[in-house]
């Protein structure tokens, strides 16, 4: 295995390979590739160099050449993913492409249902991470702010995406561990709830259980917390 380096390093100012020898048998695109379908298939949990190698054809201590840290080779995946991101001409609404961006970040998380554990702010200088900044900051012209606002913006729009996400997934595959249905432990916990309201210890929560908003509709959630996001910084708001 590479020694770690005593002082920190950015993969992306690193040569595409290290040592002499033969010109390279993959890019770090390849190693990129195989590991996001490794994480796809199987979990982040997979993916290991001895995985990503298996995946290639090749020797594990080789990858070593290309990726010298296993942060490096999920900073080269959370790059590749943020290549799907699909750049348009800004509308001059900023308030709706920055709803476009935030609906298409939620779809590629829901695709790649790993990403939402390694987002970090540490993987935000990867070609396609500022790829996509600089798209947000010009979706963002018509915003009336510094630069340091929009960017306090952006943070806020993908910190609320990424949780929701989270939220989403944990709820899904703690389902699917279920012996049983959504529905029926829905129904059952819903029974339990409604007995401990009618004793009469929590008043608050029987009058609001005297509003019937009938059935929740995850997407209207989903998209009033980005409006309530938008409104904080919305001058006309």
């Amino acid at each position: 295995m590479a020694a770690h380096a005593d002082v920190p390093e950015v993969i992306w100012a690193r040569p595409e390979r290290t040592g002499r020898g033969p010109r390279p048998a993959y890019t770090r695109a390849d190693i990129a590739v195989a590991a996001v379908r490794i994480a796809d298939a199987r979990g982040l949990e997979a993916v290991s160099m001895r995985q990503v190698a298996a995946e290639l054809g090749c020797g594990t201590m080789s990858l070593y050449n290309y990726v010298p840290r296993k942060e490096d080779l999920y900073e080269l995946m959370v790059d590749a993913v943020g290549g799907e991101h699909e750049l348009w001409e800004p509308s001059g609404d900023w308030r709706a492409d920055m709803l476009r961006v935030a609906r298409q970040t939620r779809a590629l998380m829901l695709r790649h249902p790993w990403m939402p554990a390694l987002m970090s702010p540490v993987y935000g200088f990867s070609p396609n991470a500022l790829r996509y900044l600089e798209h947000c900051l010009a979706c963002l012209d018509s915003f009336e702010g510094p630069y340091g606002t929009k960017f306090q913006l952006i943070a806020m729009l993908n910190g609320v995406v990424t949780t929701y996400v989270g939220n989403e997934l944990a709820t899904a595959e703690r389902t699917r561990s279920l012996p049983w249905s959504e529905e029926q432990e829905n129904a059952v916990r819903l029974a339990y709830l409604g007995s401990q309201v009618a004793t009469g210890a929590y008043p608050h929560m029987a009058a609001a259980f005297t509003e019937d908003a009938g059935p929740i509709d995850l997407e209207a959630v989903f998209r009033q917390a980005l409006e309530r996001v938008l409104d904080g910084f919305d001058p006309r708001r």
